[in-house]
């Protein structure tokens, strides 16, 4: 089971990782750790595909959060205060209440890697 204390310990990267689908998008080892333990490689693929929505892509900041309740989740991404994408995920067996993610110039990462 993966807490929050596991991913806090990642501070920076030593590698970026390319994402297989889009080969413009690379994550840190934090967020290779996170979709490795938490079996979340499906999260990584969302954030990672949703890059080619114009608003999305076009913010240079992106805090993407999702948020579970009860087997379910809303994905949010913000830049700043203004919402680019929401969806509700009708099942989900993430382990973590909730996780907030950011993309940086193509690289996603925890906040603690920044």
């Amino acid at each position: 089971m993966i807490t929050k204390t596991d991913l806090a310990h990642f501070t920076g990267t030593d590698n970026h990782y390319q994402h297989r689908l889009m080969r413009s998008v690379r994550y840190t080892d934090g967020v290779q750790f996170l979709a490795k333990n938490a079996q979340a490689y499906w999260l990584i693929d969302k954030i990672a595909t949703l890059q080619l929505e114009k608003k999305i892509r076009a913010a240079d900041f992106q805090a993407w959060q999702l948020v579970v309740t009860n087997n379910t989740a809303t994905l949010t991404c913000k830049d700043d205060d203004v919402i680019l994408h929401s969806e509700h995920i009708t099942f989900t067996d993430f382990p973590l209440d909730e996780i907030t993610l950011w993309v940086e110039s193509g690289v996603i990462l925890l906040p603690s890697e920044h």
